[in-house]
């Protein structure tokens, strides 16, 4: 009788085991270096959607990238209100401790977050039913009005511009944080924008200066 495949936390214990034998014990010696301290040179912002992995998209070993990830690829505006500040909190640690020299966001297709922003359809939950998500994807509030003015709030076309919308504000809102605004202005630390297409594995590059995503060449 053949056996079941592993589920759930199984799978990743399975996952775990693989690992060692493929990942861990043939880089030992990386893993050893990786001990002493990181040193990223760029930071990823991307979306926790499970279809989007920034190691996976870039193919980048342990050590190479400081990613934080949260619904929608989401920054907030800089402020010093009382709160738990999570996303500034990676932010100020990646610039100012390891120095980044590059912060990339990250969108993607077929964004959940994005849609419940444009569709405004997380409103009216009760706190703790939804209130959170309602919340943060408010950050999307004045980019939303903008798409639903010249693409509507339905279809794929809506869609797509809603989640690269959201790309857009979460670069302006870094450029909010003193110490990227100055470290950007000083040519410390670069700012990208990039949309990850689900559908084609395709990776579009915003051009800040036509306000464009262009693919980028698989070659």
């Amino acid at each position: 009788m053949q056996s079941e495949s592993p589920s759930g936390f199984d799978r990743l214990i399975a996952g775990y085991r693989r690992f060692l034998r493929t990942g861990w014990v043939p880089n030992r010696q990386r893993w050893e270096t990786l001990r002493d301290g990181q040193k990223p040179e760029v930071m990823v912002i991307a979306c926790s959607d499970s279809r989007v992995d920034p190691a996976l998209i870039f193919d980048v070993d342990p050590g190479e990238t400081f990613v934080v990830r949260n619904v929608a690829a989401m920054v907030p505006p800089f402020e010093t209100s009382p709160g738990h500040h999570g996303v500034s909190a990676a932010l100020e640690f990646a610039v100012q401790v390891l120095q980044v020299k590059q912060i990339v966001v990250l969108g993607h297709g077929m964004c959940g977050g994005c849609k419940a922003a444009l569709t405004r359809e997380m409103q009216g939950t009760l706190p703790g039913e939804g209130g959170f998500i309602a919340d943060w994807i408010a950050l999307l509030d004045d980019a939303r009005d903008q798409v639903v003015a010249s693409h509507g709030t339905k279809g794929r076309d809506a869609e797509r511009a809603m989640e690269q919308a959201g790309v857009r504000v979460s670069l302006a809102n870094l450029r909010t944080f003193p110490c990227v605004r100055h470290k950007e202005r000083s040519g410390e630390l670069e700012l990208v924008g990039a949309f990850f297409a689900i559908s084609d594995g395709r990776l579009h590059v915003l051009d800040e200066a036509s306000d464009t995503f262009s693919p980028i060449s698989a070659e």
